[in-house]
């Protein structure tokens, strides 16, 4: 993907969903809502659930896309899943993991495109 200073979340979020499937995950959802939280997008490794935060930073101007991780969005992330869970009765029945994928602008400007940093298990 071309490096665009107009890249919108939706974009952000197909990009993270595509490098995953890359990965071999396997989609199952997108932007799950709910009055506890959001999941941008939730995918299957193997047996295991992964719900998966995406954030997007423009420039690193205000810090990088792994650092707007705290721990409230953590604590939201957590309530979604467990809604997500209970909703489609999979609560006990199936595991589950907390990733993040990190989207920013390639680190040179040489380089066209965004870097995708995959972090497995943001919440141990």
């Amino acid at each position: 993907m071309q490096r665009d200073s107009r890249l919108s979340g939706a974009d952000a979020e197909q990009l993270a969903r595509d490098y995953l499937h890359q990965q071999g995950l396997t989609f199952v959802a997108k932007n799950f809502r709910t009055s506890r939280g959001e999941i941008d997008l939730i995918m299957r490794d193997n047996a295991a659930l992964v719900f998966v935060e995406v954030r997007f930073r423009h420039s690193s101007y205000f810090g990088s896309a792994e650092e707007s991780i705290t721990q409230q969005k953590c604590q939201r992330l957590t309530a979604a899943a467990l809604a997500y869970m209970q909703s489609q009765k999979l609560t006990n029945k199936v595991g589950a993991r907390f990733d993040a994928v990190a989207i920013s602008p390639a680190s040179r400007q040489s380089e066209a495109g965004y870097q995708v940093n995959w972090i497995k298990n943001i919440l141990q």
